[in-house]
Parts: C-alpha cells; structure tokens; sequence
C-alpha cells in the first residue's frame, strides 16, 4: 500500500500500461483484459489487473494529467510495488502537417518546458529517451499488426493552455517534433533512474497547426489501435 494506491504487493502486475485518464484505464481493463480485478480507488483514480490476450498478468493506472501527477504514480508503482515496465498510452496534439487525427505517434525522446528536470539536474540538459528494447519491440508489433506508426521526438509541456504569441510548440515544430503532451519526460527520466523499462505510445487527438481535434468521447474510448500495440510488448 501507498499513500495514493491502495494496493497490497503482488495486487500490481511487473507491467503497467499507464493512461492519464481513469476512466481510460477502465476501458482499457474492461475492453482488453480478462479476470479483472481493481485495485485502487483513491481519488478515483482507478487501477485494475487482468490476463493479457496473451495470457500474460498485467496492469492499468490512472495518472492524472500533467508531469507531477505521473511522477507521484510512477514513483509509487516502482517503489512500493515492484513495478518494472512502464508503458504510458496517451492523446497528443500534433505539430506536424502529415500528422493526422487518430495517428498514432511512439515517443523516442521527449523535450520539456518543465521545471521539474531543471531541478533535478540543476539548470543543465538531460535527454530522457525510451527504453530500446520496447521501442524496437513495437515496431516490430505494428508492423505485425498492420497499423502505421510515426516514431520520434515529443514536447512534454506543463502549459496546456499556451497564450503566448507565438506559442511555445511552434519551435520545437520547426525542428521536427512530432507532438505535444504532458508527461513523457518525467516517465523517461524517472525510468532512468530507477533503472526500468518505460514507453510512451501516443494518439494524435487534435492537430495544433489546423485546429482539428476529437470530442472528449473520442479520446476516451476510440484509441484501441495502442492498446493493441501495448499488449504485445
């Protein structure tokens, strides 16, 4: 048990797929799993274990949304649980014109407007990036499973409602960056340390460079193609 997880050891599978939204997770446990079993409900930010497709034990939490909140799940899934394989299933916003509503977007490295690596690392550049072998293991996935997948870089921003003009992300656009999120440097910059294994797959919910973007129905429960790809990691 731990001050946000109500859990006993062994109530949390080695692998958890990590969706900010709760009610994702419960989709996901309800869609995609078998024998279910919840585990937590504090704050409603529910989590569940069940039996892959594959027959294999897994399990799904909500984060919250933003690099604080998934730091303080991450933490405690490493620390109190023994948690060694974090895959984190999310929406983005895409910066890039070829990216399109629905595309799914696997995240190699992340940039950040964050203060949080600062801090850590005392105002120098560190570059957290995914784990290879999970990202070699879901190309080969996606390819398997027939669906296009964009691989690169990410902005990890604690700004979702940018007034500044221009706005921050259209930098990182000029230099390739895919998409724009909320959580994946501090995922890959606790996973370093903690030395376990972490991915983040992504689904483009709105394009920032037209304005396009999904209903929050849509974003809940439409993003299964990840999913897919996640369970066969």
């Amino acid at each position: 048990m731990s001050t946000h997880v109500n859990a006993q050891l062994g109530d949390i599978a080695k692998t958890v797929l990590l969706p900010g939204d709760p009610l994702r997770a419960k989709h996901i446990a309800d869609t995609f799993l078998s024998q279910v079993e919840p585990y937590n409900t504090v704050r409603n930010m529910l989590g569940f274990t069940g039996i892959t497709p594959q027959k294999e034990k897994i399990s799904v939490q909500g984060s919250g949304m933003g690099m604080p909140s998934l730091a303080i799940y991450v933490n405690e899934l490493i620390n109190n649980f023994g948690v060694n394989r974090i895959i984190r299933l999310g929406s983005c916003g895409g910066l890039q014109e070829h990216t399109e509503l629905r595309d799914i977007i696997i995240a190699v490295g992340s940039c950040s407007d964050s203060a949080m690596n600062n801090r850590i690392f005392y105002n120098m550049s560190f570059a957290p990036i995914a784990d290879f072998e999970l990202l070699y293991k879901a190309k080969q996935v996606a390819q398997e499973l027939n669906i296009p997948v964009q691989f690169g870089n990410v902005l990890a921003t604690d700004n979702f409602y940018d007034d500044a003009e221009p706005p921050g992300w259209k930098i990182f656009s000029e230099y390739g960056v895919l998409a724009i999120e909320m959580e994946t440097a501090i995922l890959y910059t606790i996973a370093a340390k903690k030395k376990i294994q972490a991915l983040t797959i992504l689904t483009v919910s709105d394009k920032l460079v037209t304005g396009e973007q999904l209903d929050a129905q849509d974003r809940q429960e439409s993003f299964n193609q990840m999913v897919e790809i996640a369970l066969g990691l």
